[in-house]
């Protein structure tokens, strides 16, 4: 969450043949969501529309309660940040704000609004829009449930003037230059009741300021946006994106080869066989880049709340390190990146993927959790579950292990990955039942499993997969939502996070990122199995160019930032130029409508309360 991110899944085991059937019911889909469509969407044949198939459905608009991947990159598209993520290498540059400057002790900093942004509805943007946006999340929780951890080390915002926004600080924040959050319209939001109900999805357009403006949404069926014709940095050359949700993947990927849809991105990829059968299409062009996401087995380390209240119903073996270990140690990542992935993937290390090259970090050979089937063993035995005359591991009560393992429904990868689990980790005499759903985020706030597929979009900067992790991101009670991803809670780990926010050396900084990585690594609650490519599809004849991040070998949906959907360019256009997928940034853009079929929900970006989605 973000991102993934708050998360994004769906995928399925590639060698497997698809019956008639359901053959049939992908069509069914396919025709259902272009009925989903209203009439007001369908636009005129001068309109230039870019379609975008995604699998995951919106979870709310309000850019405070945003966790899914693809709606904090709808956000991305509506409001501006204080600053952005340069395409090229993710170095900031401006956004918002044209400059920033810091105080010599660095505990305050000087931001310039820049004036010539104005929301859509006329009014201008300033400083006091920005420094409103802050102040609602220092004071109000369920406004700081998307992305409250930027602000936690706020003291005082303040904007003297309608260009200048001062942030004072109470320690040192290493992010001040990476503040993911949308900057929201005053005279718009002040009028807002509730921030926790408010999902900002009744009432269009939706005034903003970014490329897009939000003009129309139907839950679990499509968002519309259209061109922002004043954007600062240049109007958009596409009229209307269109993102439309398919539950069935193959049919999202049958949507492209028939034209229907410009652009699909999978769940967050496309499935091996999936891209394998778009190569060589005439028209289509399929992206293969490194990702910017990990994929991860998750562990339930017995839900809690900030009060000390716990809930939920965790298997209590699991609270054991050696069986969370014995687990990791029984699952071969090679297999699965050659098998599952086909070689779309690199094997999982650490937390952080080698993307990210200043914070990758893997574990030494003796620190590694090595696909080691004997050890494992061993270690469930010198935990005290060993196997009875049938083979099966017991618990402290008698009874047999088996645990249950939250999957994602449109996820084709967790039910192919789950069967290697339910082998591999059978034969150490332990069950595994999958519980594959279409929305698999309530039983995870919840706390009502034992296991989970699950996997974020990074950012360039560290920090907000890092934080939440923290005690801090912890729900004040059961029946609040936080940040949190999986409810861990390690005060060493705390320091570790603090310690990096709070370092400005970037030297020293990634040493504490690498360190509090390797403390996440050994507690083992969360196990990094791959690290998935970027694998999504276009096609040329609607499409000219698109800018990838990073530009010479990287992903289109779901980047740190507009640059994919304002840099698109019509394959119609006056500005077409042929099509290269990686083209730099060039003014103008796409212009959107989100379309949702289906009620597929994914945990891939799942941020909760703030992300994974992070993107």
């Amino acid at each position: 969450m973000s991102t993934q991110d708050q998360h994004g899944r769906g995928r399925s085991r590639p060698d497997r043949p698809r019956h008639r059937s359901a053959r049939l019911v992908a069509a069914a889909l396919t025709v259902l969501a272009a009925l989903a469509l209203p009439q007001q969407a369908e636009a005129k044949e001068s309109d230039a529309v870019l379609t975008v198939a995604v699998a995951q459905s919106v979870d709310s608009l309000s850019p405070f309660l945003a966790t899914r991947l693809v709606s904090t990159s709808i956000n991305r598209l509506m409001y501006e940040y204080l600053t952005d993520y340069d395409p090229g290498d993710a170095h900031p540059v401006p956004g918002l704000a044209t400059r920033w400057k810091p105080s010599a002790d660095k505990l305050t900093w000087t931001y310039t609004i820049r004036s010539d942004a104005t929301w859509s509805d006329g009014q201008k943007v300033t400083a006091e829009d920005a420094a409103w946006t802050f102040n609602k999340m220092m004071t109000d929780e369920k406004a700081a449930t998307a992305n409250g951890s930027f602000v936690a080390g706020f003291r005082k915002v303040t904007a003297p003037d309608p260009t200048t926004l001062v942030i004072e600080l109470k320690k040192p924040q290493a992010t001040m230059t990476a503040l993911d959050v949308p900057i929201v319209p005053k005279h718009v939001w002040e009028k807002v009741g509730d921030f926790g109900t408010f999902n900002n999805d009744k009432t269009f357009p939706v005034v903003g300021d970014g490329p897009f403006v939000l003009t129309g949404y139907k839950p679990d069926s499509y968002v519309r946006l259209k061109a922002n014709k004043n954007f600062w940095r240049g109007a958009p050359k596409f009229d209307e994106l269109v993102f439309r949700y398919y539950k069935d993947q193959d049919a999202a990927v049958a949507a492209l080869r028939k034209g229907e849809v410009s652009f699909v991105a999978g769940s967050p990829s496309l499935t091996p066989a999936q891209a394998a059968s778009l190569q060589g299409v005439k028209n289509i062009k399929v992206n293969d880049a490194p990702g910017r996401r990990f994929y991860a087995i998750a562990t339930n380390p017995g839900a809690r709340a900030r009060n000390g209240q716990k809930f939920g119903d965790g298997d209590p073996s699991l609270l054991d390190e050696r069986v969370r270990h014995a687990l990791f140690m029984a699952v071969d990542r090679r297999t699965l990146v050659d098998k599952v992935f086909q070689g779309h993937a690199v094997e999982g290390q650490g937390y952080i993927p080698p993307r990210f090259a200043t914070y990758f970090w893997k574990p030494s050979a003796a620190q590694e959790l090595a696909y080691d089937p004997a050890k494992a063993a061993q270690l469930l035995d010198r935990a005290g579950y060993r196997k009875n005359a049938d083979g099966k591991r017991t618990g402290k009560d008698g009874k047999p292990l088996t645990y249950r393992m939250l999957c994602h429904a449109t996820d084709p990868n967790d039910k192919a990955v789950g069967q290697y689990l339910k082998e591999w980790w059978g034969k150490l005499g332990i069950g595994l039942t999958l519980d594959c759903l279409d929305n698999v985020t309530d039983p995870w706030l919840a706390g009502t499993y034992d296991l989970a597929f699950d996997g974020w979009s990074v950012n360039p900067d560290p920090d907000f997969v890092l934080s939440i992790h923290t005690c801090a991101a912890l729900p004040a009670t059961p029946k609040d939502t936080a940040a949190t991803d999986n409810f861990i809670c390690d005060r060493t780990f705390d320091d570790l996070y603090a310690r990096q926010l709070a370092e400005y050396d970037p030297v020293e900084r990634a040493t504490l990122v690498k360190q509090a990585e390797s403390r996440l690594y050994d507690l083992g609650y969360m196990n990094v199995m791959a690290y998935p490519n970027a694998v999504e599809a276009y096609r040329t004849d609607q499409i000219a160019s698109i800018t990838t991040m990073p530009r010479k070998a990287g992903n289109i949906y779901g980047q740190d930032g507009y640059w994919s959907w304002w840099s698109a360019v019509p394959a119609n256009s006056a500005d077409s130029s042929g099509g290269s997928s990686s083209t730099g940034v060039v003014v103008g853009v796409v212009a959107g409508v989100v379309v949702l079929v289906g009620a597929g929900v994914v945990l891939g970006l799942r941020r909760r309360a703030t992300a994974e989605d992070r993107e």
